[in-house]
């Protein structure tokens, strides 16, 4: 095994002990995901999510409340009226009280109505249910969004990880480095230039572990609150970039279609909704027929309150109500108002399908470049390592610099990061495509 595979066994081994420790010191209980359970734990215990299922639930209610009106309404009605002073009718024969002044009335109804002909009532139930088909896609709409921030804020956990571990990789070289560099001074086979240099290559390295390591932390945290679960919890993932390269060999088989998009779908559902409201608006043109029976008990002129001696009368009646509307110009208003929404609706839905498209191309090139890009960024990756090999060699036998050893080192990192960050940048140029496709 030559140095530079020591030198990288050490440095991964030494990490892995640093992440194993530091989640024994926080005594935080772990919870191992992969990107299939912080997806299925985020649909099951997000807030939002749940705020959708209700409003479904909201629907199916007021879809059964609409066909609850064509059933029959009853209700008791009861009057107690004391007349002070009863209406006096005259006429050319004489006058008379309808009634007796200082007495009381009590009057009770049962009212029965039953719609027979009743059009905004047949209009309204075919409402609520496109009212129910919107609410659902809006719940699928809010879980493909929320598939895709889960699945964003993976990828950023592991571009975290990723670089955290090479960024610390390369300051665990650095520390190599300036010691083997410091023992030749030491030894008065190096200049202090170098111990210098390498002292400084080692220092300047250390920061940017700590600001990996800060990014790590902050990528969980987001991944906690998209996945619903408390900050006491240690998320562990078995998982890195490097696993994705071979998806990026099927970027040129993606194609664009819009159909499942629920952006559209649901300005398609609300279209549906404007065309339902202005054929309830034409009821308002309709005549309705109802049928309603009533029976009524009353006493009339009681100068008492001696319930149980009043004198009880019933009546009986059956009623068979049409009603025609003629004019009222509000109705004319209001369909012209809903026309107007449809057209202005219309005009929306082309200007945003013009701009999903606009968007869905974007990320197609975007995927492309970064499957263009990982093929070089690789080979740079092993140019840079056995760069690295070469200049260690060269110093170690006196023909080399130090500033060869550093810039190879630097070379190398630099090479690794943008190698990871090809991968993440086609991860999430994917996963903003499948949310404008609608794959769930």
């Amino acid at each position: 095994m030559n140095l530079r595979m020591r030198l990288k066994s050490v440095v991964m081994l030494l990490a892995a002990s640093l992440l194993t420790a530091n989640a024994q010191e926080s005594g935080k209980p772990e919870l191992h995901i992969t990107l299939e359970k912080a997806i299925e734990l985020a649909v099951s215990d997000n807030p939002t999510m749940k705020v959708a299922e209700k409003e479904i639930e909201l629907k199916e209610v007021a879809k059964k409340e609409a066909w609850q009106n064509l059933l029959p309404t009853a209700s008791i009605d009861g009057t107690v009226t004391y007349n002070i002073k009863v209406a006096e009718m005259k006429t050319s024969m004489g006058s008379f009280k309808m009634g007796q002044d200082d007495s009381n009335t009590w009057n009770g109804a049962l009212k029965v109505s039953l719609p027979i002909y009743a059009p905004a009532v047949y209009k309204t139930m075919s409402l609520t249910k496109s009212d129910l088909e919107l609410a659902v896609e809006k719940s699928r709409g809010s879980k493909i969004d929320l598939v895709n921030q889960v699945t964003k804020a993976y990828y950023q956990l592991m571009l975290a990880q990723d670089s955290y571990d090479v960024l610390n990789e390369n300051f665990k070289l650095a520390e190599v480095n300036f010691n083997i560099v410091n023992a030749k001074f030491q030894q008065g086979k190096v200049s202090e230039y170098d111990k210098i240099s390498a002292e400084v290559q080692k220092n300047s390295a250390w920061p940017s572990v700590v600001s990996g390591k800060n990014a790590v932390e902050i990528a969980k945290l987001q991944l906690k609150v998209l996945m619903g679960i408390t900050a006491d919890v240690e998320l562990v993932i078995d998982d890195n970039l490097k696993n994705y390269e071979g998806e990026m060999a099927n970027a040129a088989n993606e194609e664009i279609d819009l159909a499942n998009n629920s952006t559209l779908k649901q300005l398609d559902l609300q279209s549906e909704l404007l065309s339902r409201q202005r054929s309830i608006l034409k009821t308002a043109f309709h005549p309705t027929l109802a049928l309603v029976g009533s029976y009524q008990y009353q006493s009339m002129s009681n100068t008492n309150w001696n319930i149980g001696r009043y004198d009880w009368s019933n009546a009986s009646s059956i009623v068979l109500s049409l009603s025609i509307p003629l004019f009222k110009a509000s109705n004319f208003t209001s369909l012209k108002s809903n026309k107007i929404q449809i057209a202005q609706l219309a005009e929306t839905r082309t200007n945003t399908e013009r701009m999903l498209n606009m968007q869905a191309q974007s990320y197609l090139d975007n995927m492309a470049a970064s499957a263009e890009q990982i093929e070089s960024n690789k080979t740079a990756v092993e140019l840079a390592e056995k760069g690295l090999e070469i200049s260690q060699k060269r110093y170690d036998v006196g023909k080399g610099t130090i500033l060869e050893l550093t810039n190879s080192q630097v070379s190398l990192t630099n090479t690794k990061l943008t190698y990871n960050n090809s991968i993440y940048d086609y991860l999430v140029a994917k996963s903003d495509l499948n949310k404008v496709l609608g794959k769930e």
